[in-house]
């Protein structure tokens, strides 16, 4: 299954966060041979036959190479896919972001959830089983990882809405993309 993973907390290339080496390095130890990052914030498309036991491996992995612990959340590629079909197009997609977390399914219209949203200047969009996009009211805001760790109590990552864009066009196949 090709699927898309996005790290927590790493910038390769700077001080005190894992290299492109250890992230391609943990991938390969996984059993995920040819994977590939984009650009440098630890999102990498892999193909795994159980993704979620190589993202568990990944993990271990870079903390063995790294001597760092990072999360990492990871989301089928086709669904992603639909995600980018469904709201890629929006007219502000700087202010959107979209966020891995390993909550569930996040209500967006449960009053705590939209509560804790308007408190940090942000909507939740739309929501899937372990992924939330979130529209920030204001240009440059990044809200969505504090939002989705508070409603769900656990980690989340984000990346924003023109990245995953990027990316969709960048691996996309026409047969992805029915």
């Amino acid at each position: 299954m090709r699927c898309v993973a996005l790290l927590r907390n790493v910038n390769q290339g700077q001080r005190g966060h894992p290299s492109t080496a250890d992230i391609l390095g943990a991938f390969e130890d996984a059993g995920c041979l040819g994977a590939v990052p984009f650009q440098s914030n630890g999102t990498v498309v892999f193909e795994a036959d159980d993704p979620a036991t190589a993202a568990e491996a990944v993990v271990a992995s870079i903390a063995a190479r790294a001597g760092l612990e990072r999360d990492c959340f990871w989301i089928p590629f086709d669904d992603l896919v639909s995600v980018v079909d469904e709201h890629g197009a929006t007219p502000d997609p700087h202010r959107h972001e979209f966020t891995l977390h390993s909550g569930g399914t996040i209500d967006p219209a449960h009053p705590d959830v939209a509560s804790e949203a308007a408190y940090r200047r942000c909507e939740l969009v739309a929501t899937g089983a372990g992924w939330a996009l979130t529209r920030n009211e204001r240009d440059g805001d990044g809200n969505a990882t504090p939002v989705i760790e508070r409603v769900t109590g656990g980690q989340a990552t984000s990346r924003g809405l023109r990245t995953v864009v990027r990316l969709v066009d960048r691996f996309a196949t026409a047969e992805s993309r029915r």
